[in-house]
Order: C-alpha cells, then sequence, then structure tokens
C-alpha cells in the first residue's frame, strides 16, 4: 500500500487536501495531509520537513506530494527517510541557498495579469472554507536559505495546471526543465487544483503509482 504525504502551500493548511485524500483511499492508498509549523516563528526548512517525516511514521512505501510553496519541503522529507516518489503540483522548484523571497526573480517568474489567481475555479462554498483556513506563515523558514546543496536523488514528477493563474503553464514548463530538466505533466484546472477537481488529481497521483508499478 502506497502512503502519499501531502503537502499544502504557503499560509494553507492540511484541509487544502481534504476532498483529495478520500480520493485516493478510493483508490487503494493511505494519505495524510501534514500541517507545516507555519505559524511558529523558530521553525525553519528541516522544522517543516520534520512535520512531515513525523506524520508518516512507520509507513515503507511513501511519495511525497507538493503543491506550491510545499515544493521547498518535498526534497528535504526524501534526505530524511525513503521515498518512491516526489510529486509537484504547480509548486516552486528551490536551488542550493536559494531564499524564498529570492526565487521569484531568480526563477524569472512573471505575472499573469489576471484577477483571482488562486480561486477562480473553486467551488464557492469551498473558497470561503479555504479562506477560513488560511494561516499566518511567520516561521523563520520563509527568510532561511533553502539547506540543500542539490536536489535529492529521487524520482521526481511535476505536474503543472493549464488553467494556472499564478504559474502559468509556460512558466511552468520553463521552470521543471531549467530546475529540474524534466518535462512537466499537465491537467486542466487553476492553482488550488486540490480543491477544484480533487478527483481528477487524484487519479493523476494513482496513475504515478500504477506507472511506477508496472
Amino acid at each position: 500500500m502506497t502512503t502519499f504525504a501531502l503537502i499544502h502551500g504557503g499560509g494553507s493548511s492540511g484541509w487544502d487536501w481534504h476532498l483529495v485524500v478520500p480520493e485516493l483511499h478510493a483508490r487503494g492508498h493511505e494519505a495524510v495531509a501534514v500541517d507545516l509549523p507555519t505559524e511558529d516563528e523558530s521553525a525553519g526548512w528541516w522544522e517543516y520537513a520534520d512535520a512531515v517525516v513525523d506524520a508518516i511514521e512507520g509507513r515503507e512505501d511513501v511519495v511525497v506530494a507538493a503543491h506550491s510553496l510545499g515544493g521547498f519541503t518535498a526534497p528535504l522529507v526524501c534526505t530524511r527517510r525513503p521515498v518512491s516518489l516526489v510529486v509537484l503540483v504547480a509548486a516552486m522548484i528551490p536551488s542550493a541557498g536559494e531564499r524564498f523571497n529570492a526565487w521569484w526573480t531568480n526563477a524569472g517568474y512573471e505575472e499573469s495579469g489576471l484577477d483571482d489567481v488562486f480561486y477562480h475555479d473553486v467551488p464557492p462554498p469551498l473558497v470561503a472554507g479555504a479562506k477560513e483556513h488560511v494561516r499566518d506563515e511567520k516561521a523563520r523558514a520563509l527568510s532561511d536559505p533553502w539547506p540543500l546543496d542539490a536536489w535529492p536523488d529521487t524520482p521526481t514528477r511535476y505536474l503543472l495546471c493549464r488553467d494556472d493563474r499564478l504559474f502559468t503553464p509556460a512558466f511552468a514548463r520553463r521552470h521543471a526543465r531549467e530546475r529540474l530538466g524534466i518535462d512537466a505533466d499537465e491537467m486542466d484546472g487553476g492553482h488550488y487544483i486540490a480543491l477544484a477537481r480533487p478527483r481528477e488529481l487524484a487519479e493523476k497521483l494513482d496513475g504515478y503509482v500504477r506507472s511506477r508499478s508496472a
């Protein structure tokens, strides 16, 4: 049985994945949506990683799926314990020693110029729920340099969202190639894909596991 460790993005919580978790369960997997210590001012990147490692203690076949800012945490988990696959979902890919605030310029980020870059395709009741679960990003991590010298030797896939207004498809394709040397996979949907299309996202994640097994 595969366990998916689900990592949320900036200012969010594990609640973002609450519709994906039962979809993964229905496909025969375990899924753990982790709450990162974003409101702990003393927490650095390793504390973020340890929160994930602690949440999946005792699991053997682990796939880490990380959304948006969660891309900074996912590779760190791979240095703490065995991980069979990392899936970056509309995620940021850090470079060695890079700080969060520098990532935007270093990565060549360009704004889409569109309104509502987060929730434009999320049903209104879920938008309200998401806003109720917003948390302050007070952790030291966002001002610390990313601590790895290189991306870990763990198979990694990048899944972009074709309707993403924050990390547009053109940017995400280039970002995956430049930072990891891989071609991104694609699906319909906006940035908050776990709320907008949870079933389709679960199907994608399940497909990665099945193709790996094949």
